[in-house]
């Protein structure tokens, strides 16, 4: 029997999102074969143990139960402990992590680095790919160094944009051609993301996704289908069925994600057979060209016009939540939720051990 702390929540645009993927994540895992210590981080930073009631997590109320207590992780190298500071001194131990958090904070690299510094297993890609996944300057660099077919785009620092801005607003309409989506470099579900049609729109558009990071992404608009495919494993990555998105809302947005009912899901996706094909391959390319391991979720565009393979952006902690691509691009390839959960815990200990 071992013991998965699943940790969830934290400091990020994405916290509610958390919540739903953990307790479906939660929900899974085998009481045969785990004992789940349940981990959720504040808004504010704070570290609980969390004992309570899982519905408490589908309705936000957790960290106001009486069943959480005070704790940090020990980073003492072999450790594989959770300090509870409640007085008492006791140490809960685990055996890998589950880090069921999305966006900043926790699919940047940065709870990936505490871990990997304390010799702890856990789901998902390791410090440096999560890193690079996470900035999409940085994937979009790198996808253009291999020759991965993707959108024109354009970045900028705040303080540049400050210093130059009607110069690389001019820049961003010759080069790009309106309509151009502008995106936080460093958020997830759409958060901050914005269609601009012309000069003023683009300024708002701008100053929006400043407010989630201090660089942002211009890309070009591609008239296309969203789909998204999802890659299991560490160097013997596969890339499992893909799925079609029918937004809701004009664009894949976070209310489109989350909040409306209305957005379709198409598993398999409503393209030609060899464009998914074309779709797999892609993917897995781009997963391994970011340095990827335990999985990944990479999302494309396929032209309307001639369906043309154009990567979009990766996400490296996807979506847990019932109603997610990544656990039902998985079941429908057959692998199972629960089984999902599995492989995903021996992929982190083989990265780890070997």
């Amino acid at each position: 029997m071992k013991t998965i702390l699943v940790l969830f929540g934290g400091c990020s645009t994405e916290y509610e999102v958390s919540l739903h993927s953990a307790y479906a994540v939660l929900s899974h895992m085998d009481p045969a074969r785990y004992t789940p210590l349940a981990v959720g981080i504040t808004r504010e930073g704070q570290w609980l143990c969390y004992t309570g009631d899982l519905s408490r997590l589908e309705d936000g109320t957790w960290q106001q139960a009486a069943d959480c207590i005070p704790c940090t992780p020990l980073v003492e190298r072999e450790a594989h402990a959770l300090l509870l500071l409640d007085g008492s001194g006791r140490r809960l131990l685990f055996d890998a992590v589950f880090p069921v958090l999305h966006g900043k904070n926790g699919e940047d690299g940065t709870i990936q680095g505490l871990f990997e510094l304390a010799g702890i297993p856990y789901v998902g890609c390791d410090y440096c790919s999560s890193a690079c996944c996470m900035d999409k300057a940085i994937t979009n660099t790198l996808a253009d160094s291999a020759e991965i077919c993707q959108a024109k785009w354009l970045s900028c620092v705040a303080e540049e944009y400050r210093e130059i801005k009607d110069g690389f607003l001019k820049k961003a309409e010759d080069y790009l051609g309106y309509p151009i989506f502008v995106k936080p470099a460093n958020a997830g579900s759409s958060v901050g993301v914005s269609k601009a049609v012309d000069r003023a729109s683009l300024e708002k558009a701008m100053e929006v996704a400043f407010k989630e990071d201090r660089k942002v992404v211009l890309e070009e608009f591609i008239d296309g289908f969203e789909v998204e495919c999802a890659v299991l494993g560490n160097s013997d990555a596969k890339a499992m069925s893909v799925g079609q998105i029918k937004p809701a809302n004009e664009f894949y947005d976070y209310e489109a994600k989350y909040e409306n009912d209305n957005s379709e899901l198409y598993i398999p996706a409503h393209i030609p057979e060899e464009t998914i094909e074309e779709v797999r391959r892609a993917a897995v390319r781009a997963y391994t060209v970011l340095g990827c391991s335990g999985l990944s979720r990479v999302d494309f565009f396929v032209t309307k016009k001639d369906n043309r393979v154009v990567f979009n952006e990766i996400n490296t902690i996807p979506g847990f939540t019932p109603i997610s691509m990544y656990p039902k691009l998985c079941e429908y390839s057959g692998i199972g939720y629960s089984e999902l959960i599995d492989r995903l815990f021996t992929l982190a200990e083989e990265r780890m051990y070997g």
